[in-house]
């Protein structure tokens, strides 16, 4: 997979690539190279495409066959309410 259809200059590319190396946002490398944002954005986007692609077709070659997961619970709820609430609500009592 490669970047197509992006009417940017090889130069500017290679800017805008070395600044989504160095995690610069693409609106500020946009104001610094004199792009438009939108076109930083998209060259972003497209540039995490193609590496999440790469990182698929890698992890197809380290995980073969089947994978077993455990039966580990992710999420849930966080106790206790959420928001602008004082301190001196926050009881606990050890019984």
């Amino acid at each position: 997979m490669r970047i197509t259809n992006c009417k940017l200059s090889k130069r500017v590319q290679k800017k805008l690539l070395e600044f989504f190396v160095l995690q610069v946002t693409a609106r500020s490398a946009a104001d610094i190279l004199g792009t438009q944002p939108n076109s930083a954005i998209l060259f972003y986007r497209k540039t995490h495409m193609v590496i999440s692609h790469h990182l698929a077709l890698a992890a197809d070659e380290v995980f073969k066959g089947s994978v077993e997961l455990d039966e580990s619970y992710f999420g849930g709820r966080r106790k206790g309410k959420r928001g602008r609430v004082r301190q001196e609500k926050w009881l606990s009592s050890a019984s």
